[in-house]
């Protein structure tokens, strides 16, 4: 067998195999790189699709990647909704304020006890809530209270973290009280929704606790009423000192028309009463009816009817939603309307007018479980009209110191037995023997025609000691008003 011819360029022999190098192509390896991987079916189909070249093919990336970002969104929204839970309180109700007060209350809890997640719940946006009390001899005082200001802060209840976020929204006020609207989101793991109803009434339970034993002044702010000033101190009814019977008789009829509402339902006839004190100045009928509503836990909101802005619809809208458990009281009534049109002694005519506020009182839109106390010191100057039954259902006349007056008054501010907390040591005897020399220097001033009044004696008693109110209250003596 012959050999094959290996001088030939194109001719190699592996072996006893001859193999030609022009017909079977050999990719040699790369010294240096090693060998070349195969391009995959991806890099095939970037680098060799016409389509993707000409920008389908990044549009298609795009959409995919918004298909993934709206899924993460969704499954984060589901996950929240399943895992968390919120509670929105808005400012007009009164969970609000109560709120607001136990968070602040809970900070400065946290700060005394030092613990190591204070720094975390300590509130770094705050607001101011200023409280300013006008008093009627111009002196007035105010009280500022740090609460949690608009933004997100974080409290922990009974082991459970919560977020609270309020917000405030500027662009939109509320149309009768120009304030704007406010939101109070609390967002807590939805294992610890039990807790809303907890903290929702520890908050209510500590607001109330300032206001327990004590009386709510309440004051028209727009439409609405809001709470003026602090709580105060009831005043025991016993220490306002009426003339016989006076305010035994008012007390029973108040207490028997609050235990009858179902009677006032089976009949038809509307749930509501009105009382007129009427009498001279310092006589004691505002001061009367203050110590009534602290004895039947009321609250007494005051109505200004010459306060700027108030109107007939107004009025209407107030005394039909006085707050639960509250006195309306209009003082001075005599002098809110003149010849039945409204006046302020500054000349200001407001728009309420007479027919307007007798509509109010017993009218068709007119409200019920209501009830309203006025008081003047002309009862001759009212307007028929306006005292007719069913407008006012119970007249009584709180006058000047009666002899019997100036007797339990005397006793009260300088009687007891001779104790160290009374202004004077005094017997019980030399008490009685003093009292009663006052009551016929009363008795016998009144013969004559010359009245004290009760809030005179009062003042008179605060600055004197027994025997020298006795020996100089002469002098406090006026003539009687006609």
């Amino acid at each position: 067998m012959p050999l094959p011819d290996t001088t030939a360029p194109n001719v190699t022999t592996v072996g006893n195999a001859v193999i030609d190098s022009q017909a079977i192509p050999v990719q040699l390896p790369d010294p240096v790189s090693g060998p070349v991987a195969a391009p995959s079916f991806l890099q095939s189909f970037l680098n060799d699709n016409p389509y993707f070249q000409a920008g389908f093919g990044l549009m298609g990336v795009g959409v995919g990647l918004t298909v993934l970002r709206k899924g993460l969104v969704v499954g984060t929204t589901a996950l929240r909704r399943r895992m968390l839970v919120t509670l929105e309180i808005n400012n007009k109700d009164r969970a609000y304020e109560w709120f607001l007060a136990w968070m602040s209350h809970q900070s400065a809890v946290q700060a005394q006890q030092k613990s190591r997640f204070t720094p975390w719940t300590r509130s770094h946006q705050l607001s101011v809530e200023t409280t300013v009390e006008q008093r009627k001899n111009g002196s007035s005082s105010a009280l500022f209270k740090l609460v949690a200001g608009p933004g997100t802060h974080y409290v922990q209840y009974k082991g459970a973290w919560m977020q609270v976020k309020r917000e405030r929204e500027t662009r939109s006020m509320q149309l009768m009280s120009g304030t704007p609207w406010e939101t109070v989101t609390l967002t807590t793991l939805s294992r610890d929704r039990k807790f809303f109803p907890q903290l929702l009434s520890e908050a209510r339970d500590l607001a109330m606790r300032g206001q327990e034993g004590k009386l709510v002044i309440h004051t028209a702010w727009g439409t609405e009423w809001r709470p003026f000033g602090q709580p105060r101190l009831k005043r025991p009814l016993k220490s306002v000192v009426l003339a016989p019977g006076v305010a035994e008789n008012i007390e029973n009829d108040i207490k028997s028309f609050l235990d009858r509402r179902q009677w006032y339902a089976d009949r038809g006839i509307p749930y509501r009463r009105g009382y007129l004190l009427h009498g001279p100045p310092g006589s004691g009928k505002t001061s009367f009816i203050q110590a009534l509503a602290g004895a039947l836990s009321y609250d007494i909101c005051v109505l200004n009817l010459s306060e700027r802005g108030l109107a007939d619809d107004k009025l209407f809208h107030l005394l039909s939603n006085a707050p639960e458990r509250s006195f309306v009281l209009i003082e001075d009534i005599d002098a809110a309307f003149n010849k039945r049109v409204q006046t302020s002694e500054d000349g200001y005519q407001s728009s309420v007018t007479f027919s307007g506020f007798l509509n109010a009182l017993d009218g068709v839109a007119s409200g019920e479980e209501r009830v309203i106390f006025m008081t003047t010191n002309h009862v001759e100057k009212l307007d028929p009209a306006l005292i007719r039954p069913g407008r006012v259902d119970l007249s009584e006349l709180i006058d000047d110191a009666t002899p019997a007056q100036a007797r339990i008054l005397f006793d009260r501010f300088y009687g007891g037995g001779g104790k160290s907390d009374t202004p004077e040591s005094l017997k019980t005897e030399d008490v009685t023997k003093l009292s009663t020399i006052l009551g016929d220097i009363v008795g016998e001033e009144m013969g004559k025609g010359r009245r004290v009044s009760m809030a005179a004696l009062q003042g008179f008693f605060i600055r004197n000691d027994a025997q020298d109110a006795v020996a100089k209250c002469h002098d406090l003596f006026m003539p009687k008003r006609t």
